[in-house]
């Protein structure tokens, strides 16, 4: 998990052009120079890989943050006792927790986490910094998202990487400028998902939204981030494993019907699972659980036929069997085999 000494032991000199990602933020610093050469709207999409792993990175990026300032989240020994079973195999705390622990090497993986997150906001920054050399008029009709694709936990809940349903996992960086409805500098509170960015552009640019997009129209927010919202942000981890999140609770509910609830204003790093606990929890529970899917993908739907020849694993994939376990999924219509899940 400690990218750089680890992976890059035996390349100190590791520089900036070294990573594929300079060279990602290269090409849009170069496109974006050339957007008043064009005719017509412009779309241009850029992703940048770190702080994935490895968490290779040059030197000076590690030198930001010396190893004996680093703080580990708290991560309590008992966190999982109160998590259902299918929590417990998200989070697999004898894989990267054990094996971090055993090492004592947590403050060099939480080194690491930082350091690369240090160069992806550097590569970031190149893009910012050319789209703000853009011509006043052309900044006017730009409309800016930024945005991840996940969390990341650093132990906490016992658990190293991404692929849970909780917070720490779930819960992004979303950054909109559009101009002439977006302030800077304001913050909005309220819950929503990624399934929004579609819709929201299409409405932004006056262009139809397909009658497959689901997701909502965010643009009342981005005009007031203090107007009256009753969405609800939902999350999916393998086959109808959901979690679906309001402005204080976050409600977990597994393919098995095992739960987890969260009050966020009484226990933000969410350490007391309330779904036991009845009453009014109850009735909160009850009324999230009607902004979960009302359908899930049958398991043998599921195409897997691009990776046919990689086994899965359950720490970082989709997990289809209810017991738990984890197999190897193969398409029927490809020339792969695959195994169902035990009876």
């Amino acid at each position: 998990l400690d990218g750089f000494t680890q992976d890059f032991e035996n390349a100190p000199n590791y520089r900036d052009e070294d990573d594929p990602d300079y060279h990602t933020a290269e090409f849009c610093v170069e496109q974006l120079g050339k957007f008043s050469e064009r005719d017509g709207p412009t779309f241009l999409a850029c992703g940048i890989i770190k702080p994935h792993l490895p968490w290779a990175v040059p030197q000076k990026y590690y030198d930001m943050y010396p190893l004996s300032e680093i703080e580990v989240p708290a991560a309590p020994e008992d966190d999982l006792d109160d998590v259902p079973k299918m929590g417990w195999d998200l989070a697999q705390p004898h894989k990267e927790d054990a094996n971090v622990t055993k090492l004592g090497r947590q403050r060099n993986a939480v080194q690491g986490y930082l350091a690369s997150v240090a160069y992806a906001d550097f590569c970031l920054g190149r893009i910012l910094d050319a789209y703000e050399a853009m011509p006043k008029s052309e900044r006017d009709n730009t409309i800016v998202v930024l945005w991840s694709d996940h969390g990341y936990h650093l132990g906490q809940k016992k658990h190293w990487k991404k692929a849970t349903l909780w917070e720490e996992s779930s819960e992004i960086p979303f950054i909109w400028v559009v101009p002439g409805l977006t302030s800077p500098g304001t913050l909005c509170h309220r819950p929503v998902d990624t399934m929004s960015v579609y819709p929201t552009l299409c409405k932004l640019m006056g262009l139809p939204v397909p009658d497959h997009v689901e997701g909502a129209d965010i643009r009342q927010l981005l005009g007031n981030p203090h107007s009256k919202w009753d969405g609800k942000a939902l999350s999916t981890m393998g086959y109808a494993n959901h979690a679906v999140v309001d402005e204080r609770y976050r409600y977990i509910r597994y393919e098995d019907g095992t739960e987890e609830l969260y009050d966020h204003d009484t226990d933000p790093f969410e350490y007391t699972n309330l779904a036991g606990y009845g009453g009014m929890y109850n009735l909160i529970k009850s009324n999230l659980a009607r902004f979960m899917p009302k359908a899930d993908m049958k398991k043998w739907d599921l195409d897997f036929s691009q990776t046919c020849n990689d086994r899965y694993d359950s720490a970082d994939t989709v997990k289809l069997c209810g017991d738990g376990t984890s197999f190897v999924a193969r398409n029927p219509k490809s020339n792969c085999d695959f195994t169902p899940c035990p009876e």
